[in-house]
């Protein structure tokens, strides 16, 4: 490998390139990482990180009206938005100078630059004009927020990058999309006080998911004053003399809004980064085309995590990364499973889920047993809130196989963490009824559900 400037040459520093950068050079590869912004990508940056730690600034207002039902008496609050932008943006900065840290401990050779492709081979950085050899080429880009161009008005809108941003709370904001991050924005601004609206064009929210988990967050979310349009998109956006915004809808709704943020999805961020110079095929959306082991149909480029559209999730392009670096050059080779894969939604409240869905189940087989418990969550029997919470199993009669777990509730995506291992042991619903429940919590539920709700014969 000596023929090449580095054995590895990573274009893109978010968690899927800085997992393949490291994995490969502790397997003795010359390795060089390539990115235009800030290392960590989308999650640490302007993703999971900054969006959870915002989930939880806004769940104090519940919070602090609950506790009035265990005795406690709150004084006068208040909420500074500038506070908790500058906390973040600390926490950002420090995490950064971790990945910063890792990636030269590891004797990575960090380039601050947007890399193209050449050819097969060769890399070139933009702000210098440089060019590199590698023998193997690792693209790990990531995707964008999409914004509907050819909407009128749409270059007044922000996307969830610039929700980090802002300079101070909107009274008013109307959230376009019905996706994980569209609902987790509005359950964020709701909890920090803004009057939010949530628009959909689709019949519920949060598609894919399963459809009492989808029909019990949106019920909740209403119910915490967030007002849900469903069945309708906005036809155009108007700015107005003062600066606010009115969104037409294709309804004949007019949506007044300080702010009006889009979440309608993310494209692969592979425009203008020399794919066609290599010969890297991309489908429709501009996905990178791979294999399962990540290789694209050029012999020395593979390509991981959101550019390659299969699951867009940071642990996935983990995985993908990690597993690229001990396939090529650790001498281990492995692939990722990307069948069940545990994941959670920081909505309000959250939702925790592992394995098919029940529509899903049903494509497999048409014997099913679902066993589902909806209740108040101990807290709320004193802090007198109407919340419920639901726990859904969904197990294959014939085998008595768990092929899905669902939980809308507190600490959801806690529990669905530890639910991932079940499954992909291969858990039964007989392995859940002989486990002893912890009591008093919640996920006892899950190993106390002993008659199905509903039993499916095909």
């Amino acid at each position: 490998m000596t023929d090449y400037d580095y054995d590895l040459f990573v274009i893109g520093g978010g968690s899927g390139g800085v997992r393949a950068a490291r994995i490969a050079a502790t397997h003795g590869a010359r390795v060089g990482i390539a990115e235009e912004y800030r290392y960590g990508g989308t999650c640490v940056i302007r993703g999971c990180v900054p969006k959870k730690l915002f989930v939880y600034a806004s769940k104090f207002s519940e919070e602090f009206e609950d506790a009035e039902g265990f005795g406690w008496t709150v004084g006068e609050r208040t909420f500074s938005w500038e506070k908790l932008v500058a906390a973040k943006d600390q926490e950002i900065t420090r995490l950064e100078g971790l990945y910063r840290r890792n990636l030269e401990r590891s004797n990575v050779e960090l380039h601050d630059s947007r890399a193209v492709l050449e050819d097969a081979h060769t890399v070139r950085l933009l702000s210098t004009g440089q060019s590199f050899t590698a023998k193997y080429i690792l693209i790990a880009v990531g995707a964008s927020p999409n914004v509907d161009r050819d909407l009128p008005g749409n270059e007044h809108v922000i996307t969830s990058n610039e929700a980090f941003h802002l300079d101070h709370l909107p009274e008013k904001i109307v959230v376009a999309g019905g996706g994980y991050i569209a609902v987790e924005f509005a359950g964020i601004f709701n909890g920090l006080g803004v009057d939010t609206t949530l628009i959909y064009r689709g019949g519920e929210i949060l598609r894919g998911f399963d459809t009492d988990l989808r029909t019990t967050v949106r019920e909740e979310m209403e119910k915490k004053g967030i007002r849900v349009v469903l069945n309708d998109a906005f036809e155009k956006i108007e700015k107005q003399e003062d600066g606010s915004l009115v969104g037409r809808t294709k309804g004949g709704e007019t949506l007044a809004a300080g702010q009006i943020m889009f979440a309608i999805g993310r494209n692969p961020h592979s425009n203008d980064l020399g794919l066609e110079k290599a010969g890297v095929e991309t489908d429709g959306i501009g996905a990178i085309k791979v294999g399962p082991d990540s290789r694209t149909n050029v012999e020395s480029i593979y390509a991981v995590g959101d550019v390659t559209n299969r699951a867009n999730l940071t642990p996935v392009a983990i995985r993908e990364g990690h597993a690229f670096a001990d396939t090529v050059f650790g001498d281990k080779p492995w692939q990722v499973d990307h069948s069940l894969i545990a994941t959670a939604v920081f909505s309000q409240p959250e939702m925790g889920t592992v394995g098919l869905t029940q529509e899903e189940a049903l494509e497999r087989t048409s014997n099913l047993d679902i066993y589902k418990a909806s209740f108040r969550p101990m807290k709320h029997t004193l802090s007198g809130r109407d919340e419920k919470m639901l726990m859904k199993m969904i197990v294959d009669a014939d085998t008595d196989k768990v092929l899905g777990v669902h939980v809308v509730g507190p600490d959801a995506g806690e529990l669905a963490q530890i639910l991932g291992v079940t499954l992909q042991m291969g858990a039964t619903k007989a392995d859940f009824d002989r486990t002893i429940a912890v009591h008093p919590t919640a996920a006892e539920e899950l190993v106390t559900m002993r008659e199905p709700t509903e039993r499916l014969r095909g």
